[in-house]
């Protein structure tokens, strides 16, 4: 048996905290994410405030999020979700075109388009397309980039649901579906990403998902929406790998449940679903469109300019259960 060495102990000095040099300011934080730490933060940058170099600095707070001169394109944004983001890039400056397939666009896009500040630098246009048009779709995607000059991002938006049970969906829905929230997404994505990569400027993609892409979720009886999402999940990620190195980078956005029209057409089909889908959730509710803005502002600015591949769930804490 080895004889037992004693060492001597030295005093351990009491911690102390040193105060920052710098005031720090707390930031808003995103009022309908709660347990998704790593979506939400996976591949930004973090730097310590204060510490910017002064010699380049402007009179512009957060620059990083300023879209004004850029050209975005928004599909599905006559209201909804995607208008409330394409509003979202006007208010950061940003010239922004909302395709959605009505003649004529929602009264909800004309009073966003009443609210937007021409001091800011932006602009709110429209334009007739159905995404499910591959060839008119890339016409009006590079009309879009001619006329402006540029094009800087894209949200695709664009999306349907139909609830029925998998035993009584019939093939032609489930194609008509998939046509519109998966292909209509991936052509979306590549008429885009063509004259990004054309123009060698950075751009940036986002796909709208859903979190029911990511979860079984309770109560919605949709198995070809929800598959659907969880395809376009994985679209995103396979677009990231191939353009992310030539400056075009693809991100997915998964909100969780939202007091969209599409929804509350849902909740009034199937009574007690807004009780279910409340209590599911970490917060209680449901959210509003105007809460997913600034998810939007962050995958199209430059303040996520090391994000790709990724999937930001927005759900209330639905997913981290």
């Amino acid at each position: 048996m080895r004889p037992t060495i004693r060492l001597p102990l030295r005093a351990v000095s009491r911690c102390r905290y040193a105060p920052l040099s710098v005031p720090f300011k707390a930031l808003p934080a995103a009022s309908f994410s709660t347990g998704s730490a790593r979506q939400a933060t996976e591949g930004a940058p973090v730097t310590r405030p204060g510490l910017a170099d002064k010699s380049k600095a402007t009179k512009k707070q957060f620059a990083d999020y300023d879209l004004a001169g850029k050209t975005y394109v928004v599909t599905g944004g006559a209201r909804g979700l995607g208008l409330a983001l394409a509003e979202a890039l006007v208010e950061a400056g940003g010239k922004v075109y909302c395709l959605d397939r009505a003649d004529r666009p929602h009264q909800d896009w004309q009073e966003a388009s009443e609210r937007v500040v021409p001091e800011w630098g932006g602009s709110l246009a429209y334009r007739k397309q159905d995404v499910t048009d591959t060839e008119h779709l890339r016409q009006t995607m590079e009309d879009i980039a001619a006329e402006s000059g540029r094009l800087d991002g894209v949200i695709a938006a664009a999306g349907i649901q139909k609830l029925c049970p998998a035993t009584e969906y019939t093939t032609q829905d489930a194609q008509h579906m998939m046509a519109i929230n998966y292909t209509g997404v991936l052509q979306t994505a590549s008429a885009a990403a063509r004259i990004m990569l054309r123009q060698g400027r950075p751009g940036s993609i986002c796909l709208v998902a859903s979190m029911s892409g990511s979860v079984a979720n309770k109560g919605l009886v949709s198995p070809v929406y929800n598959s659907s999402k969880a395809a376009v999940v994985q679209l995103a990620r396979n677009l990231a790998m191939e353009w992310s190195a030539k400056g075009v980078r693809v991100n997915c956005l998964s909100p969780g449940h939202i007091l969209t029209p599409m929804v509350r057409d849902n909740l009034r089909e199937v009574p007690g679903l807004k009780d279910t889908w409340e209590s599911e959730n970490m917060m209680g509710r449901l959210a509003e469109p105007h809460e997913f803005k600034g998810a939007a502002l962050f995958l199209l600015s430059n303040a996520s300019s090391f994000m790709t591949g990724g999937n930001l769930i927005i759900d209330g804490g639905h997913t981290a259960w």
